[in-house]
């Protein structure tokens, strides 16, 4: 028997996304309408819509419906904003910000990951995305500040270039502490200096390639 994607998909939102505290309309109807299905490895794709997290190779993963559907809310992307992801991943998310904002930068560790991407955008004619290939922790940088930056992979501490990363009146989404109780973080860039730090809620994330500092030794 050949699996119903639609009722699936909707049956995601409905009885996982929207029970954990996601009502943005937006968000849930973006959830509902674009196929998470087309971004999942072809032998996980029975397993979409399930809410677990979804293996992509590298030791990379989607992560769960639920905190996708919570981080994309407490963004609250406006139309006119652009948006620098770091760790592309999927596409999945990339394509969800293509949607919600004016233009996307999505810079991604791993080539192979970048080309799938690229595929699958190019599929659903989403031309406002621009992928990068880099390491953020090792010298990559944007061109310039963005009104919004996701972290889908996660840190100890947040890094401190991340934050100039930023335009003043913008957002950051970042998970961090310890496995297994992260703390995923909705950060506001008050002004040059300031930000405020809102705790949303408890996760588990792998950690972003090269986030942990290199170990001392001694001599």
């Amino acid at each position: 028997m050949s699996m119903n994607f639609d009722r699936a998909r909707h049956n995601m939102v409905e009885q996982q996304v929207r029970p954990w505290e996601v009502l943005d309309s937006s968000v849930l109807g973006l959830l509902e309408t674009l196929h998470r299905e087309d971004f999942v490895p072809v032998r996980h794709r029975k397993l979409a819509f399930a809410d677990m997290c979804i293996p992509l190779g590298h030791d990379q993963i989607m992560m769960k419906p639920v905190v996708e559907g919570r981080m994309l809310q407490s963004l609250a992307i406006q139309p006119d904003e652009t948006v620098l992801e770091i760790g592309t991943g999927s596409g999945w998310i990339t394509a969800c910000l293509s949607r919600l904002a004016k233009r996307v930068v999505s810079v991604e560790l791993y080539e192979d990951f970048s080309a799938a991407v690229s595929r699958s955008l190019k599929e659903k004619e989403i031309e406002n995305v621009e992928l990068e290939t880099g390491d953020v922790m090792r010298g990559w940088q944007p061109e310039q500040a963005h009104d919004v930056l996701v972290v889908t992979g996660s840190v100890e501490a947040i890094p401190e270039q991340f934050r100039g990363w930023v335009n003043p009146g913008g957002r950051m989404f970042i998970v961090q502490g310890q496995a297994p109780a992260m703390e995923a973080t909705l950060c506001t860039r008050l002004n040059v200096s300031d930000w405020r730090e809102e705790s949303l809620f408890e996760t588990d994330l792998p950690r972003l390639i090269h986030a942990d500092a290199l170990p001392e030794f001694e001599f």
